[in-house]
């Protein structure tokens, strides 16, 4: 990964790769393929992915000068560059993915009418933590754990 150009393909390829599995999670997530498609192999490829970006800054020394996770400055710092964007990128698609999955396989066990996760699916997908908050509002107020044969 040479220059910016490569870099924005590579953006809109992780962009495009995450939106099969949130179709699975909005469109059938009671079928039995969803959860092992999106757990199994989707969210732990993105985690790859991010895991071998965050590798390739690290070895090769790419990436943004002034690089510190204790100072807003240095966190300020990787996404001055492409691959920060890319590398941060990667793990929001791989985090959010989860939580959509999470969500969709949860709200199964309390029984929530699906109209209600829809939307809480819908803002994990575009603001991960935000999603989940609106999630477990919901499921507060209106989830009863699902009957177990104990």
């Amino acid at each position: 990964m040479q220059n910016d150009g490569t870099y924005g393909l590579f953006f809109a390829a992780i962009n495009a790769a995450v939106l099969p599995a949130w179709a699975l999670l909005l469109f059938v997530p009671r079928w039995d393929w969803t959860q092992r498609l999106v757990t199994a192999v989707a969210v732990p490829l993105l985690a790859a992915v991010y895991v071998a970006l965050l590798l390739f800054a690290l070895t090769t020394g790419g990436g943004a000068k002034g690089v510190d996770f204790t100072t807003m400055e240095g966190v300020a710092a990787i996404f001055s560059h492409p691959l920060g964007v890319v590398t941060g990128w990667a793990h929001y698609l791989a985090f959010d993915l989860f939580v959509g999955a999470w969500i969709a396989r949860d709200s199964q066990g309390f029984h929530l009418p699906y109209i209600l996760v829809v939307p809480c699916l819908l803002l994990a997908f575009v603001a991960g933590p935000a999603g989940l908050l609106l999630y477990l509002v919901i499921r507060a107020v209106r989830g009863r754990p699902a009957k177990t044969a104990l």
